[in-house]
């Protein structure tokens, strides 16, 4: 993809104590320190360049605080999976690994791809991020220790029967503030009725919407869709020919959209209608379902665009 003349580009690689900032067209790279001062003179120098875009990588929550002050700058921030650039990377021949050479690799890739500034979450959607995050996490280690209950002898079984228990309180626990969270704005309580509108869309897949997903309603379905990682992509190598598959995205996102798919199989007339009709045409199962959950986010765009909930008329 070309770009236009002037145009620039920045990358900047974080880390704890330092961040790697490279400048394309110009080649230039420098080194600032991570702290107060260090951000102050990058945003200088920064808004004098006027840069078409700044891209920076997830990494860790380290990235935030960079992200943020050159936001509040009024300058034009990006963040993205590190695995993206790494692929890239490869993809162009850049093989090697410096802090230099990682931030000159998604300079690069900010030129050639130029994702979406993504908007950063203020401290009230980074709380609810979180407790969506910890609530997922304690959910996978519920199913863990279950699993594990089943091979335990049963004189182990009572302690592990406790931490279940502790558990299903914690998870209740956590429900109750994602949802005392959602209550507590305006602009969310709207978004979780409109959301929660939809046939088998509930409020933990609500509140993750809310959470990690922003631009839902806010930007076309096509993007949308890449976004969460459930745009089919062409796959033509070997014997994978002709084939479509999904990839990439926000794997979180995707995830809690797969469970609500699940349910609006069977009470979403649309969606189970829509379903049915894949599967009698001969549809493997997964191809089924991933379409089905293809057509969700899309009625969930639209609903969220429109501000208008649910209706099968």
């Amino acid at each position: 993809m070309g770009h236009a003349e002037g145009e620039v580009f920045v990358g900047i690689d974080v880390s704890k104590r330092k961040l790697d900032v490279f400048v394309l067209p110009h080649g230039r790279s420098q080194e600032v320190a991570y702290d107060a001062a260090g951000l102050a003179q990058l945003v200088r120098e920064l808004e004098a360049l006027s840069p078409t875009l700044i891209l920076l990588e997830a990494t860790g929550g380290l990235q935030l605080r960079a992200a943020a002050d050159l936001t509040v700058a009024g300058l034009t921030v990006a963040v993205v999976n590190p695995r993206q650039v790494r692929d890239f990377a490869k993809g162009i021949g850049l093989l090697a690994k410096t802090d230099r050479l990682d931030a000159m690799a998604i300079a690069r890739f900010a030129q050639a791809v130029r994702p979406e500034p993504r908007p950063l979450p203020d401290a009230q959607r980074q709380m609810l991020t979180d407790l969506v995050a910890r609530r997922r996490q304690l959910v996978e280690m519920r199913v863990s220790e279950k699993l594990r209950r089943e091979a335990m002898a049963s004189a182990l079984r009572d302690k592990l029967d406790e931490h279940l228990d502790w558990l299903a309180k914690a998870i209740a626990e956590l429900d109750g503030q994602i949802q005392h969270a959602v209550r507590a704005s305006d602009i969310w309580r709207d978004d979780a009725a409109l959301i929660t509108s939809v046939p088998g869309v509930g409020p933990q897949t609500a509140a993750m919407l809310i959470a990690q997903l922003p631009e839902l309603g806010r930007i076309a379905a096509s993007k949308l869709a890449a976004l969460v990682g459930v745009a089919p992509f062409n796959n033509d190598s070997g014997a994978m020919r002709g084939t479509r598959s999904i990839r990439g995205g926000r794997a979180d996102v995707r995830t809690s959209l797969y469970m609500a798919t699940l349910t609006a199989t069977r009470c979403n007339p649309v969606i189970r209608a829509f379903h049915q009709r894949l599967r009698a045409a001969g549809k493997p199962p997964k191809v089924a379902l991933t379409a089905a959950m293809h057509k969700l986010l899309l009625i969930l765009n639209a609903i969220m665009r429109s501000r208008t909930p649910w209706r099968t008329a």
